[in-house]
């Protein structure tokens, strides 16, 4: 029965005109196998006497003959067309498109030179039987108003599918005359609201959408269509170019709320807010049987930052549903042509795109290519490809370019996009090629950089009037519609922006479910994570580490810092809690020792003994990311913000590799709350520490979070302990203020038994801001503090015990910011005869904590006590290269603040 299906299937498609292709590559599959690609190695291999069969069945049935006129030329012609039909469309509407017979020239002309290249005896196909009938059916799809690049996908089913939608499917889509007049009275919604903002704030920055009104319609076409999916949320990332437009018209934001925030009247309470082009709203669309949740995201002028926090965003909502299903949410990018293929991070948000902990089975991308990039557009300085979308190859995603001054192609692409999005739960491009009415912002002068382009876009008429024409050419509107609905327009939009303004905050807040810290059976806890079962075969060495983490639990070792770790995500899990740890391996560690996954070494499949944990429907998340840091930790800011119940993780393979996702830090992590109002709980592991690495590998600067600390936005912290890693995890985890927690980790002290903590330090205990020296007794012999932070620590108390040094203390401060104000004074109170205060630390002068503690102890010391930096010399670099100078230099720190 299957071979039967498998055989029907064949002879239809070898009932087109595929059917020559296929027969000549059967032929050379006959003559020699290996002459053949693998795929069709394979298929022939295991149909040949099937395929045999089809070929009797087309005989007898006169259906194509091979060498008859012209059919295999025509084939080719069709196929040279599919794949580069897109170079001849008719793209730009600032373009005159190429008369019927230069496009017939160009095309047979191209096609003969692309023949000759593959060795092909030139022959004139025009006088073949079929070739007009072709050649006008294939240029009207692949040489009109849209372009489609899609050849390129490796995935024969992909492939097939878009072929035999768009020559099945476009000269069917039409709209009937109340779908055409819906379609023009909403370009002219979009017209009309920039024109009023233009008239009413002139010269004011709003970023118009002139020149690509088509996006309104087409964005109310993907919420209409939504009501026949599964998809209960659209989530929509976008930079500045249209958003107030995309605001008010598809969010529904009041009018005017909007004119309040141009007036000079408006003030912003609580936060500093941000330009309203940034800003962020969340609303509900009722549709038919369903709402349907819009969430625009709020996004700085980093342009594409937003698109991998869209991407967390809508894994974080497919991850709270039980039955996970990427269908539930249609996440939705919005582009400009200059910054998409601009801007790195498009490249490592298409590489994780399909990668299983990331993917979100596809985003919608639109591109409003204005032909320019702020105020340039020359291809020569703007990009080294054809087009910005080439980017998209990489993950042979369809593109789809479209002139937007066809509304109704538009719409048919739309369709054609979101159909194969959730068939193929891929990411899918829409090139949305227009231009742009006036400047970069409205008090640019375009004409200055571009004199020829605005001399053709002011003579240009707008989408609304080109379309109007049409839809009166085919006797399907009035002559007078176009301005009789501008007025209603016009007068629906002044009605409205007279209305009360209406107070709301643009971004909603969801609030945490506060937990209580009931009383777990820790050690049944660390008893259930560290069970591996005897079918799974342990490397030696990590076998070793679970041996001793069996030890810490029956022979009462001290637990070191994975073990301590992993038990705290165990403790969040068991408090309902879910959490999602990412990273460059974070599975195993960077430094050998979480191994929270375990490989099986005789067949290599992992094991994640916190995934066995059953509580609450709480899950852990472990996932090892690309080698990609700025697109993975947006990823997890937009995670965090739009999770609940969840603690989301991101740890730096080396904390200075932070680096590359500065602009998250700076922008969301830091000043997300400030501006848009938007709470994250995502912490930040950041390895710290000097230990000869290089300048590289050592610092997670320290000094940028320090300085970037404000109005109580994070909090830092630098753990010295096992036991306080676990409390500022869970403390982080329970409690009820949504704020981002950066932590400083260790490298080397991960395996200093100095660190390690009992059972009764994680049971009994809480986290500590501010750490005393143990080994001072009496307090009135102590004539100097050393306040220090991290690994140097363990190095001074070294040093100090070895040489019976009794009148200096060292305090250890574990959380910097906010500074521990209270527990310092306390401390200082008890010391009566303190005669001098150092700072210590590994960084050099210039980085670190020095000056942001400087300031923060002169001002609570007696002016008589000498406050003193005890440290490296500034550096333009974080460390030496050199490991016997680093050595030289710790040393020196040290034998400097112990006064040696």
């Amino acid at each position: 029965m299957e071979n039967d299906k498998r055989l029907n299937h064949t002879v239809y498609n070898l009932s087109s005109i595929n059917q020559i292709y296929i027969e000549t590559i059967h032929q050379q599959f006959k003559k020699n196998a290996n002459l053949v690609s693998s795929y069709w190695k394979d298929f022939f291999s295991k149909n040949d006497s099937y395929f045999q069969n089809i070929k009797d069945y087309h005989k007898n049935h006169d259906v194509h003959n091979l060498h008859n006129n012209y059919d295999f030329e025509i084939l080719e012609f069709i196929t040279f067309i599919r794949t580069y039909g897109h170079k001849y469309a008719n793209l730009n509407p600032l373009q005159e498109s190429i008369t019927p017979d230069e496009l017939r020239i160009k095309l047979l002309h191209d096609f003969y030179m692309y023949k000759n290249f593959k060795n092909h005896k030139n022959r004139n196909i025009i006088h073949a039987i079929h070739f007009e009938e072709k050649y006008l059916q294939f240029t009207k799809i692949y040489c009109s108003s849209i372009g489609i690049e899609y050849m390129h996908i490796n995935n024969i089913e992909e492939r097939i599918w878009i072929q035999e939608y768009l020559e099945n499917q476009f000269t069917k889509f039409y709209l009937i005359q109340k779908e055409q007049e819906d379609l023009l009275s909403l370009l002219i919604q979009s017209e009309t609201f920039e024109k009023y903002l233009h008239s009413r704030f002139p010269g004011s920055k709003r970023f118009s959408l002139e020149g690509c009104e088509i996006l309104i319609p087409l964005l109310k076409y993907i919420i209409h269509y939504l009501h026949k999916t599964q998809t209960l949320k659209m989530i929509i990332g976008m930079a500045h170019r249209g958003r107030l437009n995309v605001l008010v018209n598809i969010l529904k934001k009041n009018i005017n709320t909007l004119c309040y925030e141009f007036s000079s009247d408006y003030i912003i309470k609580d936060r500093t807010g941000d330009a309203k082009y940034h800003s962020g709203m969340t609303s509900k669309i009722k549709l038919k049987n369903k709402n349907i949740i819009i969430d625009l995201k709020p996004n700085p002028s980093h342009l594409e930052i937003i698109n991998p926090v869209v991407m967390g965003a809508a894994r974080a909502y497919i991850d709270s549903f039980s039955k996970k299903n990427s269908d539930y949410v249609l996440p939705i990018n919005i582009h400009g042509d200059a910054a998409i293929i601009g801007q790195g991070v498009i490249q490592e948000l298409l590489n994780i795109s399909q990668t299983r902990n990331y993917t979100v089975g596809g985003i919608l991308h639109i591109i409003i290519n204005n032909q320019i990039g702020f105020t340039t557009s020359s291809l020569k300085d703007i990009r080294s490809s054809r087009y910005c979308t080439d980017i998209a190859k990489m993950i042979q995603a369809p593109i789809f370019h479209i002139n937007s001054d066809f509304p109704e192609s538009v719409l048919f692409i739309t369709q054609l996009a979101l159909d194969f999005r959730y068939k193929f739960k891929k990411d899918v491009f829409i090139d949305l090629v227009c231009y742009r009415r006036r400047g970069h912002n409205e008090a640019d002068e375009p004409c200055v950089t571009q004199p020829i382009m605005y001399k053709k876009i002011q003579k240009h008429p707008t989408v609304c009037k080109i379309y109007h024409e049409y839809l009166i050419s085919t006797n399907n509107i009035s002559l007078h519609y176009l301005d009789n609905e501008r007025t209603i327009q016009r007068n629906k939009i002044h009605k409205l922006s007279e209305l009360p303004i209406i107070h709301t905050s643009n971004v909603c807040v969801q609030q945490k479910k506060i937990h209580t810290n009931s009383k777990i059976d820790l050690k049944k806890l660390f008893k259930k994570i560290n069970y591996i079962p005897d079918t799974i075969k342990m490397h030696e060495r990590v076998f070793k580490i679970y041996q001793e983490r069996q030890n810490m639990l029956y022979k009462n070792q001290l637990l070191d810092w994975g073990a301590s770790e992993n038990l705290a995500y165990a403790n969040m899990l068991s408090h309902g809690i879910s959490c999602r740890l990412s990273g460059e391996d974070v599975g195993r560690g960077t430094f050998f020792h979480r191994h929270a996954v375990i490989y099986n070494q005789n067949n290599g499949l992992s094991y994640i003994p916190l995934q066995n944990l059953k509580f609450n429907n709480s899950k852990f998340y472990i996932c090892n990311s690309a080698l990609s840091e700025e697109a993975v930790l947006a990823f997890e800011y937009g995670y965090s913000i739009d999770s609940y119940n969840t603690i989301n993780i991101w740890e730096a393979q080396f904390g200075d590799f932070s680096n590359g996702a500065q602009i998250i830090i700076d922008q969301f992590i830091s000043s997300g709350e400030q501006k848009w109002g938007v709470q994250s709980k995502l912490i930040l592991l950041l390895p710290h520490g000097y230990e000869g690495q290089g300048p590289e590998h050592s610092s997670a600067r320290l000094e940028r979070f320090l300085q970037l600390s404000a109005q109580y936005n994070m909090k830092i912290c630098i753990p010295s302990t096992a036991a306080q890693m676990y409390h500022i995890l869970m403390y982080q985890a329970l409690c009820c203020v949504k704020v981002p927690l950066i932590v400083f980790t260790p490298k080397s002290l991960l395996r200093n038994n100095m660190t390690y903590s009992t059972f009764s330090d994680i049971e009994n205990g809480t986290f500590q801001k501010i750490i005393y020296d143990v080994n001072s007794i009496n307090h009135n012999i102590i004539k100097k503090i050393i306040f220090c932070a991290g690994k140097i620590y363990y190095e001074l108390l070294s040093e100090k015990i070895k040489n019976h040094i009794k009148h200096i203390t060292l305090i250890r401060i574990e959380q910097l910011y906010p500074f521990p104000k209270s527990e310092i004074i306390n401390i200082l109170k008890q010391y009566n005869n303190i005669q001098e205060i150092n700072w210590c630390q590994e960084e050099p002068k210039n980085q670190g904590a020095w000056y942001y503690i400087y300031n923060q102890l002169r001002k609570k010391i007696s002016s008589n006590i000498i406050l003193k930096y005890v440290g490296r010399t500034a550096s333009a670099a974080p460390a030496v290269g050199c490991l016997s100078v680093h050595y030289k230099q710790q040393k020196q720190i040290i034998f400097d603040a112990l006064s040696i």
